[in-house]
């Protein structure tokens, strides 16, 4: 669902009616005569959804995280916040980018519209740049043949699909100084090969045949993103690079998540 779109759409109604109202309607109706619904409901709502479309066009948008790929840092339930703002300015509905700011940086966490279906929305971490060279083997991350800082600071178990219980090793990793948690699961491959789909600049990949670990060079205008739950996360290691026109912003706050109060209020890093 285009949320934007139903917003702008609500817009254009809304305000139509009212000034339709305003410049034809209202100068033939009798001065002691009733506003229409239609009109009043117009007119209170038009300034709500003006708001509404602002803030979240230009500001700040809201999203649930669906699924489990960014444990342990955000949780399934999780609501929190994305700067629509950090990277740019775009143009609401069209998602134009009209002016540059800031470019993402390794180790921001960001939602894009998914390359293959911009339909969706995903939500990853930032782990290559343009020109970057990603490798991953044997669960070491190394970004242009330096390997990538990782301590590791305990477990976390969780339900995962099929009701499995898991427990994974959690690592705190440094990219670009800027700590942050993931976790991987003892005896999974790096990547598995059968799931490498076909996408844009594929040829910028090699990856091993037995699942140890693969190698890309991010191309111009393009991202490398992956889930801090490295081993039970759809990421660019299968489907490819996210081009900078389908970012739309950088997560920063969790406001709520109704099974865990604790969470609400967290900043995301």
């Amino acid at each position: 669902m285009n949320f934007a779109l139903i917003l702008f759409i609500a817009l254009v109604a809304t305000g139509g009616v009212w000034l339709l109202d305003v410049l034809l309607f209202k100068r033939q109706r009798a001065a002691d005569a009733r506003e229409p619904m239609l009109v009043e409901y117009a007119r209170s709502f038009f300034p709500v959804i003006l708001i509404v479309f602002g803030l979240r066009s230009f500001l700040v948008e809201p999203f649930k995280i669906p699924s489990g790929s960014m444990m342990p840092t955000l949780l399934i339930g999780d609501f929190i916040l994305v700067n629509k703002y950090t990277y740019g300015i775009r143009l609401p509905v069209i998602n134009r980018k009209i002016v540059q700011l800031n470019d993402p940086q390794r180790g921001d966490v960001v939602v894009f519209r998914y390359p293959a279906d911009p339909g969706l929305d995903y939500i990853k971490r930032v782990i290559g740049v343009p020109g970057d060279r990603v490798e991953y083997r044997d669960k070491q991350l190394s970004i242009n043949g330096k390997p990538v800082a990782a301590q590791h600071t305990g477990t976390y178990s969780y339900v995962g699909n099929g009701l499995n219980y898991v427990t994974a090793m959690v690592y705190e990793e440094s990219l670009n100084g800027h700590g942050h948690t993931m976790m991987t699961e003892p005896g999974k491959p790096a990547v598995f090969p059968p799931q490498v789909t076909d996408f844009p600049f594929r040829e910028n990949c090699s990856y091993n045949a037995d699942g140890e670990g693969f190698a890309c060079t991010v191309p111009a205008g393009q991202y490398f993103v992956m889930g801090d739950n490295r081993d039970a996360s759809n990421d660019s290691r299968y489907w490819g690079f996210v081009p900078d026109r389908n970012i739309v912003g950088k997560a920063f706050f969790i406001w709520m998540n109704f099974d865990e109060f604790g969470r609400i209020g967290t900043r995301i890093r």
